[in-house]
């Protein structure tokens, strides 16, 4: 039994910009999207600190805060740490703001849209051997592999799950990298 060639090319998915923050808006209540500002708010009282992230509504500009650290004793925020809070870190900020625990604490989601894209070379679709794709992830970003699957190749969702195989689900959010097979057209 002999196995078929196939080609392995490579897709990349590449955050273009910070991701929007979907939270409610306590000045005009509407369910806008927030958006950081890069910048932190330290503020001590005696030898303990608060630690916020401040970000904006884009319907009516209003600046919250999103608290990192609460109360927390000086001597147990690594300095370095510390130090990007101060000077207001791009590469802190964005760590900041993806992290899961963060959005938990402070009741809000990330909107990925238009916030990433993805870096795929051109397909020939009409080979007649199968062609196998592997996705790789430079950041978190929860997509769905049957609409990317979809946008990259250039075929309808149904196209998809009837000439893909993949050894996950398609319809589930991924945010790691995963491979695939397109199989020659019928």
């Amino acid at each position: 039994m002999s196995s078929q060639p196939h080609t392995v090319l490579p897709w990349v998915v590449r955050q273009t910009r910070l991701p929007l923050l979907s939270s409610r808006c306590v000045d005009c209540r509407s369910e806008a999207a927030t958006t950081g500002e890069g910048r932190f708010r330290v503020n001590a009282n005696g030898k303990l600190l608060d630690v916020w992230l401040l970000v904006h509504c884009v319907s009516c500009g209003r600046t919250s805060k999103l608290t990192v650290h609460e109360r927390v004793p000086v001597r147990s925020l690594d300095p370095c740490e510390l130090d990007g809070y101060h000077a207001n870190d791009p590469q802190l900020v964005a760590s900041t703001l993806l992290d899961p625990l963060l959005a938990r604490r402070n009741r809000f989601t990330l909107d990925w849209r238009g916030a990433w894209r993805l870096d795929a070379p051109p397909v020939a679709l009409d080979e007649v051997w199968p062609t196998r794709m592997e996705v790789l992830f430079e950041a978190p970003v929860p997509v769905r592999p049957e609409r990317l699957i979809a946008r990259g190749l250039g075929l309808s969702r149904s196209e998809v799950s009837r000439r893909v195989k993949c050894d996950i689900s398609l319809r589930r959010p991924v945010s790691t990298g995963f491979t695939f097979t397109v199989l020659a057209g019928d």
